[in-house]
């Protein structure tokens, strides 16, 4: 917690903050319900973001999927990361993801999503496919 907010204080004086689209399975047992991006004057943009478990149980691990596309809407990036850890029943957990895969334009938008949830105590992962879903919300533009 202390490194976030270390994180938060120097990227307050830039302004490089933008939102990111987001994204999320079918009967997903957590989502992401706000996300923003982050470019710092120096180093790889980051998203800070918010995960909420949806349901009465508690939550192990997330893992996230990003994906950067050109403004024409081509998908340019796509990186999985591991999220937040032990999410309890109903609760909301702030966290920060490195977009450190590629580069990212200014014009380039963002999209984010959780695509694996495991419960505590259990062995089986929930998984969502999400690339088609974040293509649907960044449109191909027509030349």
């Amino acid at each position: 917690m202390k490194s976030l907010l270390i994180a938060l204080l120097l990227f307050a004086a830039t302004p490089g903050e933008r939102p990111a689209k987001l994204v999320e399975g079918a009967d997903a047992p957590a989502k992401v319900t706000r996300a923003t991006m982050l470019t710092p004057a120096e180093g790889p943009p980051v998203v800070l973001y918010a995960a909420t478990n949806l349901t009465d149980r508690q939550i192990d691990t997330i893992t996230l999927m990003v994906f950067v596309f050109k403004a024409d809407g081509t998908l340019k990036a796509r990186q999985t990361a591991p999220g937040r850890r032990n999410l309890e029943a109903h609760e909301t957990k702030y966290s920060t993801l490195v977009l450190d895969g590629s580069d990212v334009e200014t014009s380039d938008v963002i999209v984010i999503g959780i695509n694996q949830v495991q419960h505590a105590g259990s062995d089986a992962w929930w998984r969502a496919d999400l690339q088609r879903a974040a293509e649907a919300l960044v449109p191909l533009k027509k030349p």
